[in-house]
């Protein structure tokens, strides 16, 4: 369902009181948000949009979990191309008037030959989805992009009219525990270190190496460590069940279940079958979630 998790720890008295409020009230806000196209006049827009075929913007799976997911259609302007027109009309201009246009000149051709060329625009749809967890005070938005991320919490926000939060943050920062964990061949409860990494410089220098499919125990990556380098990501399998990869910011990428937990076919229809499908498949995943990140969190030293 999920392929990366960034998580945003949420104020508890909030999420307390969001918890109370009825779900319809809540789907209510959103839907009064929706995903509408991009107009001719805009680069973007941006609104909510039905998670699966079942119902509205806001789904819920029980147990104060809902999934959301926020629409994005965005212009493609290429900078490469709205340069090669201004420059050409720069050009033409200035064999019209007999001298280099200046500076005011310049910036109101570029905003014409913007404003000419966005109607053209090839215009990308993508969707970033979240789950707000109120049980366990989260907010988990399924992108790699902290300001992917972020943009979906400002919507958010602005359409419940507050979302107290900030990026989770643990005692032990992962880059510490996951030097750790490679640099002594252990790794907590739970968890097996797979043979992936990457190792950065802890100087200026940020000189990368990259580690694929390879035994973590090598002497060489050993001595790599001892002579300061840190791992800023590592394949990690957790309870046999999901592989993931955490990095140095706290982020979940390329999570993977090993059991099928995805609801493929309860998203490609809408008959009762299929929604049961879903819906069954949609609480096992945010149960899975929450508890994979409850094990993350204890193996980093718990919540800041």
């Amino acid at each position: 369902m999920f392929k990366n998790l960034i998580v945003y720890a949420l104020d508890a008295d909030w999420c307390d009181g969001i918890a109370n409020t009825a779900a319809d009230l809540l789907a209510e806000k959103l839907a009064a948000h929706p995903l509408l196209p991009v107009n001719q006049a805009s680069m973007s827009s941006s609104g909510w949009t039905p998670f699966a075929a079942f119902g509205g913007p806001l789904y819920s799976i029980g147990k104060g979990n809902f999934l959301l997911s926020l629409g994005h259609e965005t212009r493609m302007l290429p900078a490469s191309v709205i340069n090669r027109e201004w420059k050409a009309r720069a050009a033409a201009l200035k064999d019209q008037q007999g001298f280099a246009p200046g500076r005011k000149q310049l910036r109101d051709l570029k905003d014409l030959v913007i404003d000419e060329l966005r109607p053209k625009a090839f215009i990308k749809s993508t969707t970033t989805m979240a789950l707000l967890n109120l049980a366990d005070h989260l907010l988990i938005v399924d992108t790699p992009s902290a300001k992917l991320a972020e943009d979906l919490g400002t919507v958010l926000r602005a359409d419940l009219g507050d979302l107290p939060g900030i990026p989770f943050d643990t005692k032990q920062t992962p880059s510490a525990a996951m030097t750790g964990w490679v640099a002594t061949k252990s790794a907590p409860p739970f968890f097996v270190v797979e043979g992936s990494c990457d190792l950065i410089a802890d100087n200026p220098s940020k000189s990368e190496v990259k580690v694929a499919r390879c035994d973590l125990a090598d002497p060489a990556i050993l001595k790599m460590i001892g002579d300061g380098k840190i791992v800023s990501k590592l394949s990690l399998c957790w309870r046999e069940r999901v592989s993931f990869v955490l990095t140095d910011k706290g982020i979940i990428k390329r999570l993977r279940f090993l059991a099928d937990t995805d609801a493929d076919e309860g998203k490609n229809g809408a008959d009762q079958h299929a929604e049961d499908v879903f819906a069954a498949s949609a609480l096992i995943f945010s149960s899975e979630v929450s508890l994979l990140l409850a094990d993350l969190t204890a193996a980093l030293g718990g919540a800041k």
